[in-house]
């Protein structure tokens, strides 16, 4: 059926990063859940009113939020599809983490307003009646749903979507409620009536923590990428496989990646090359970087030049030396940007530390270890350090 639907409505359905292709994908994903949910909406309210089950009306408004869910997902995909402007240089593709942060309000919304139903029944509770109508629409709506899920996490994947694999953790949340729901209908059947009246407020509030572990899991997943999270390893290994192909590229440090949205990667770094090569071959060699990065990798990346001294035994040496005792601190530790400034009467050694966030000392901690090795080896060797965490 996704075969069939893509083949419908998807034109070059393979081209992904295109935003067309990319706006293409996402109408069809939401209209196709729009179109469900709201039938599943009606069919459950007419099961739940027929059953007088509180469960069973809350997951009808359920599926009805979930429809309210894609129309947001398909007005942020015709926002993301727009090009460039003055306003956003970098394109309208961030817009979907914002409207998965919206489904995770409604989902949450949805979660608050089920715990009230379901307290209020269990204060009062009222009998449900078992129809076997009830139980087939119920069934029916679980298999729905799970396709649903398999659907938008099959395409969110496929196309990088945030807010389709969001929607896609809610239709399978709304699976299990929905199979919550199934049962407490069935226990109107099988259990005694002074019991069963509260199997229904019961599952309708194990509904609502089903519904609300999504509803968090959806707002933290996007929390994360609206604040900005580490690059993919992946993304970061194609980087250095590019550069570490070029042999004056002598060391690569300060890599930076910035993702505006699936498919829209903005990165910087800092290329060492030898400081006595002609500026102008090593500028030549940068520019295929930056071109190779875009063609291979995707990446639109502005690449720094870093002149360094290779020739100075001193250095070299002094160099070995300080990587010695970094290592000593954290075998995770890289030395980089290493120069020597001498003076009369002593030397600065000026260098970066490039510090996993894992590494539990702090930077100040840092800076005074290392500072005082080097004293131990040379009372007129000073260090001057610049910590990079990452």
């Amino acid at each position: 059926m996704i075969r069939l639907l893509t083949r419908l409505f998807v034109k070059d359905s393979e081209s992904v990063k295109k935003p067309a292709v990319r706006h293409a994908y996402g109408t069809m994903v939401s209209v196709t859940c729009i179109v469900l949910n709201a039938l599943l909406f009606v069919i459950k309210l007419i099961a739940g009113t027929l059953s007088g089950s509180i469960a069973i009306r809350a997951d009808a408004v359920n599926n009805l939020s979930d429809a309210g869910s894609s129309v947001i997902s398909l007005i942020s995909f015709r926002i993301a599809s727009k090009p460039a402007d003055r306003d956003h240089p970098f394109g309208h593709a961030r817009i979907e983490y914002v409207a998965s942060m919206i489904v995770s309000f409604l989902i949450l919304f949805v979660g608050v307003e089920l715990v009230r139903g379901s307290f209020e029944k269990l204060l009062a509770p009222v009998a449900t009646q078992f129809h076997l109508a009830t139980v087939i629409i119920l069934a029916v709506s679980i298999l729905f749903k799970l396709w649903m899920g398999l659907f938008n996490r099959t395409i969110g994947n496929r196309i990088d979507s945030e807010v389709m694999r969001a929607t896609a953790v809610d239709s399978l949340s709304d699976a299990a409620a929905t199979t919550a729901v199934l049962i407490a209908n069935l226990a109107t059947l099988l259990l005694p009536a002074h019991i069963s009246v509260y199997i229904d407020p019961v599952m309708g509030l194990l509904v609502a923590i089903l519904i609300f572990v999504a509803g968090l899991r959806v707002l933290n997943e996007t929390k994360n990428s609206i604040l900005g999270e580490a690059p993919d390893k992946e993304v970061v290994a194609e980087i250095c496989r590019v550069v570490e192909e070029y042999p004056d590229a002598l060391g690569i440090h300060d890599l930076v990646v910035h993702q505006y949205g699936p498919h829209r990667i903005l990165a910087s770094l800092h290329v060492e090359v030898d400081g006595k090569k002609d500026v102008f071959e090593t500028h030549d060699t940068i520019d295929l970087i930056e071109r190779r990065l875009l063609a291979e990798c995707g990446v639109e990346c502005t690449v720094h030049l870093d002149p360094i001294v290779t020739d100075d035994e001193a250095l070299n040496l002094w160099r070995e030396k300080t990587e010695a005792l970094a290592k000593l601190l954290d075998e995770r530790i890289r030395v980089h940007d290493f120069r020597m400034v001498p003076g009369p009467t002593h030397t600065n050694l000026i260098f970066d530390i490039a510090v996993p966030f894992e590494v539990a000392l702090t930077d100040k901690e840092l800076k005074e270890k290392l500072a005082a090795g080097i004293q131990v080896v040379s009372d007129t060797h000073f260090a001057v350090i610049t910590v990079d965490r990452v």
